[in-house]
């Protein structure tokens, strides 16, 4: 490592040997393992859920599988830290990894669009971080280096900044200035987050169905041991649910104190993430490039170049809505295709709860002239919620109906009927979001639910464009059309025919005449 480090001043020599990183990556390499069981533990629970009864009338076998799932790890961890390998020439980084399937990664410091760090709680005390290095065009992370010294880290990526912006400015005079050693004094910070903030996130965009939905299998058991538990202190849940003989006074008291003791504890847990997350939070700028530092027990740093950004998204669940908080989010090449992902929230620009003058500001910032905040939206036609009420959802709902009353299972139908009423709410919902407008530079879509997102992209970043006309519009004159960024696509349904090709004849008009890149 030492090595290595004398050999990047002032620039990245030849080396023909391979380099090792530090034992300290075993502890990444078994976080990263740990996380994989996590992240499809739901798909382990319906196993879990059969062979219950199993492992608590023999514990020795669920003894074995804990020791052998240990082996595992400790195996698997150590083959990734002996077969990972890197080696730095002049202008390429090379690394060489994985054991069953081996991967070679040769990358020129030119391709790199993004360095950043990201350094894990069980890296600080010995100053050690991860390197990631992106690549223009990427659906996923291109590569990075697991176990670096911070020192070199850095040193490293000013290094390959400097040389990707020195090529791009002999290729390109006109490309934005790059994130070179000299320009980091010069760092503007845009905006910063408090824990007020983020404890409000963590409220807001609570996804507790989630949860719910992964322990569904173990209900009946959840419930048993709550009815077990409160007997314990003197507490007969049963006699508390029996409503027969309470007012409703009383009956209303007891569904609302129940329904907040079982959301309270999925509460906390997003409020836990949202910290965890977004701790000590900045945004910041150099140049054309914009840096997001964030992170409590792993540090996480993301950069994005002006160039870079697709499409920015201005997004407000209903409890945003209420509290009239706004989540700014910066879309990349391809960053769509990879934010479901587990983890993804911490490889993203994302402003979390801001108000709205600051998502103002910032939207001007990197879009100037823009009218986000301001335009007036057309809602899609109304002919939308004649197709999917009238022609799709009311006959399922019949054919439904009817079946269950000739089978004389009448009895379900206060069951389908519910959800045939909360599917067409969805629907109208759906309607009533969706809007478009458009104006000399920039596109802006609406949708949404119950909450709202609003999108907004200039015109030269389109790449491919649909024009979509089904029977039943085309008698209405109307159309379905489809814009794809490198982004992802966006679609807009039910709008007028001629207003629908002018903006797609706008937009592939810009594309030709600007001569701008998309990166």
């Amino acid at each position: 490592m030492d090595k290595s480090v004398a050999a990047l001043t002032p620039v990245v020599e030849n080396s023909k040997d391979w380099q090792r990183i530090s034992p300290i990556a075993l502890l990444f390499f078994t976080e990263r393992l740990i996380k994989f069981f996590v992240s499809n533990l739901v798909a382990f629970l319906p196993a879990l859920y059969f062979g219950y009864d199993g492992l608590k009338e023999n514990p020795q076998l669920g003894l074995a599988i804990i020791v052998g799932i240990l082996l595992f790890i400790c195996l698997t961890t150590f083959l990734n830290y002996y077969f990972f390998q890197y080696r730095l020439t002049q202008d390429h980084i090379e690394i060489r990894s994985g054991v069953f399937s081996k991967k070679h990664i040769n990358l020129p410091f030119s391709k790199i669009q993004n360095v950043k760090l990201e350094q894990p709680i069980y890296y600080r005390p010995f100053n050690y971080t991860c390197l990631q290095l992106d690549t223009a065009g990427s659906a996923k992370q291109e590569a990075q280096i697991v176990a670096l010294k911070v020192d070199f880290a850095e040193q490293l990526k000013k290094e390959i900044l400097a040389q990707h912006s020195l090529t791009h400015h002999t290729e390109s005079p006109d490309d934005s200035a790059e994130l070179t050693p000299d320009a980091v004094e010069n760092e503007i910070i845009l905006n910063t987050r408090s824990i007020a903030d983020l404890v409000i996130h963590g409220i807001t965009n609570n996804r507790i169905w989630i949860f719910l939905g992964g322990l569904a299998p173990f209900f009946d058991n959840i419930a048993s041991y709550i009815v077990s538990t409160f007997s314990d202190f003197g507490i007969n849940i049963e006699q508390l649910l029996t409503f027969s003989d309470k007012p409703m006074w009383q009956i209303t008291l007891y569904a609302v104190t129940l329904t907040f003791l079982i959301l309270l504890p999925f509460i906390f847990f997003s409020i836990a993430g949202s910290v965890i997350t977004f701790y000590h939070y900045t945004l910041s700028k150099v140049g054309d490039r914009y840096i997001r530092r964030s992170g409590l027990l792993t540090k996480y740093e993301v950069s994005m170049r002006l160039s870079r950004l697709q499409m920015v998204i201005r997004q407000q669940d209903w409890l945003d809505l209420l509290l009239k908080r706004i989540n700014l989010k910066f879309e990349q090449a391809n960053n769509v295709l990879t934010q479901h992902q587990a983890g993804a929230q911490n490889n993203r620009i994302i402003v979390p709860s801001i108000f709205a003058h600051q998502c103002a500001a910032l939207v001007d910032d990197v879009y100037p002239n823009n009218q986000m905040m301001t335009i007036a939206y057309q809602r899609i036609s109304k002919r939308f919620l004649l197709r999917n009420l009238v022609f799709i959802l009311l006959p399922l709902y019949s054919l439904v109906a009817v079946f269950l009353t000739v089978t004389g299972k009448t009895q379900l139908l206060w069951g389908i009927t519910p959800l045939a009423i909360f599917a067409a709410l969805l629907i109208f919902m759906r309607w009533y979001r969706w809007g478009y407008a458009s104006d000399d530079n920039y596109i802006y879509i609406r949708r949404g639910f119950f909450g709202v997102d609003y999108l907004c992209f200039e015109h030269y970043k389109v790449q491919q464009v649909k024009f979509k006309q089904s029977w039943f519009q085309q008698r209405h004159q109307l159309c379905s059309i489809s814009v794809v960024l490198a982004a992802g696509a966006i679609n807009l349904p039910f709008i007028k025919a001629d207003k629908g090709s002018a903006m797609l004849d706008e937009v592939l008009y810009q594309v030709e005449s600007s001569g701008k890149s998309w990166m």
